[in-house]
């Protein structure tokens, strides 16, 4: 429980809000990379686990006197790094009062809202990509649980038709799965592959175009009859 109640909960939140509407309302102008006297204020972190609750207006200011000068400024228009998404304002919003809410989206019964929300998503989802009625859909935190989900998807499904039923028996004296990747596949891809017990070098590289994509020309005889 929060050791806040009332009026301070209020105002801690709302200190909150302040502070972050600052920062991103200085983003396209400070650096992208945040500069040494930031990184060196990166100390005031380092002390010993407290042995008592410390004020939480305290803890919120030194996270963002100390912090927020040194993040990449990788939500503002300037920064060409590596492939993040941005946040519109009324997504970080959102994100603010789902924090709030605090709800286990595990279950209907823990939480109506989540599982209508997801329905609702899932049905736009299905709609704009064409899929058919009773599409499932799942939402996973980023490029690394997307490549798992997916390759575990495939490697159930691939030896399902084999008659194996991986979930109950396991990879042990199952039927070889061949799994083909570009040569320019996400290093993502390749560590879903370690470990859903594929093998990082088991899979066979096929050379890609200046686009990336898998040269068909380039893919393997021996499998390409099984497609």
């Amino acid at each position: 429980m929060s050791p806040l109640a009332g009026a301070d909960v209020q105002a801690l939140l709302a200190d909150a809000a302040g502070r972050a509407g600052r920062y991103l309302a200085d983003l396209d102008e400070r650096p992208v990379a945040p500069g040494g006297a930031a990184l060196a204020g990166l100390a005031r972190f380092d002390e010993p686990l407290p042995e008592v609750t410390g004020d939480p207006a305290a803890t919120l200011a030194l996270l963002d006197e100390a912090g927020s000068a040194a993040t990449v400024a990788s939500a503002g228009g300037r920064y060409f790094g590596f492939v993040i998404g941005g946040s519109h304002t009324v997504a970080v919003a959102a994100g603010w009062l789902a924090t709030a809410w605090d709800q286990d989206a595990a279950l209907p019964v823990m939480s109506p809202v989540s599982a209508r929300l997801h329905e609702v998503v899932t049905g736009w989802l299905a709609g704009l990509l064409g899929l058919p009625a009773g599409t499932a859909a799942v939402s996973v935190s980023g490029a690394s649980m997307a490549n798992t989900t997916a390759l575990a998807a495939a490697r159930d499904h691939q030896l399902a038709r084999a008659g194996w039923d991986v979930q109950a028996d396991g990879l042990f004296g199952a039927p070889e799965l061949t799994v083909v990747i570009g040569e320019y596949a996400h290093s993502t891809a390749v560590r879903a592959l370690g470990l859903l017990g594929l093998g990082r070098n088991r899979a066979r590289r096929v050379p890609a175009d200046d686009q990336g994509r898998m040269r068909a020309d380039c893919l393997p005889e021996d499998v390409t009859g099984r497609w």
